[in-house]
């Protein structure tokens, strides 16, 4: 099983809160004698000496499903014309170029193996998988990391949202949809508020770094008219309309539950957002 590396990481983020990310349109497999970790941007000193007729190849996805892409076809790579030292893992590569392009994610293969003269190493289909865990209390919905996985893996378009942060009064998981939102009730002044990207109209988010972004400013609600029932939870949207929207992430963790009355402050403090990949 594979993760995602931090570039990737921070692009993934900023994609939803600041720029819209840019996929490849095609991917490679490069084979590795160490782990590149997640900190890798390149694989210089760890992927196979560019010798022996190795060579980065292609690879394709299946359609992202349960918050996973798998490889799609058997990867063949060239028929070796010496040895290519003992490969423990492999990465996936915005390019076939030797020494170029981005590392997007990296992962173990089940045993080590060690091609020589003549062999013709290939990587069984399904064996490279990449996958988000489900998340525990918050974190973003099965909709939004599908939605990454196509979009970074397989160049399907995900138009970069807008981001509402919205209320609850029920229960947010990994699968809501809109429709089970238990959001507050459209009365006493409730509404969604947008947070904008970084640089641009307060409230805002702070750009992506070491997997983490957070609002800049404070966000403050509309202030309430009336009882708006007791709040269990957040969750952000990329529509402005009540009932409307997909639901990207959520935390029903660490939101104190309330119930906001006539005339109270709705706020989420400056730094109190934290959208986080690891």
């Amino acid at each position: 099983m594979g993760s995602i590396t931090d570039v990737l990481e921070n692009a993934l983020l900023n994609h939803v809160a600041n720029t819209a990310y840019t996929a490849a349109t095609s991917l490679f497999v490069a084979l590795c004698t160490a782990d590149p970790t997640d900190t890798a941007t390149t694989l210089a000193g760890i992927e196979v000496t560019n010798a022996n007729a190795y060579a980065r190849t292609a690879i394709t996805f299946s359609a992202a499903a349960s918050r996973q892409v798998i490889q799609s076809g058997a990867v063949t790579f060239p028929q070796a014309s010496g040895t290519w030292g003992t490969i423990t893992h492999w990465a996936i590569v915005t390019s076939g170029t030797y020494g170029a392009g981005t590392c997007l994610a990296h992962g173990s293969f089940t045993g080590s193996f060690a091609p020589v003269n003549g062999n013709t190493p290939t990587i069984p289909t399904t064996e490279i998988k990449v996958q988000f865990n489900a998340s525990s209390g918050a974190g973003f919905t099965d909709y939004c990391v599908h939605s990454w996985l196509n979009l970074a893996f397989r160049n399907v378009a995900f138009s970069k949202p807008a981001t509402y942060v919205a209320l609850t009064t029920g229960t947010i998981a990994d699968a809501t949809l809109i429709a089970a939102a238990s959001e507050v009730a459209n009365a006493n002044a409730y509404a969604r508020v947008l947070v904008n990207i970084a640089g641009g109209s307060v409230p805002k988010w702070t750009t992506a770094t070491t997997g983490t972004l957070e609002n800049a400013d404070a966000i403050t609600f509309p202030t309430p008219s009336g009882s708006w029932g007791l709040v269990t939870g957040m969750f952000l949207v990329d529509s402005a309309t009540l009932g409307a929207g997909n639901i990207l992430g959520f935390d029903m963790s660490s939101v104190t539950d309330q119930t906001p009355q006539s005339g109270d402050t709705v706020q989420f403090a400056a730094t109190a957002l934290d959208l986080t990949l690891s």
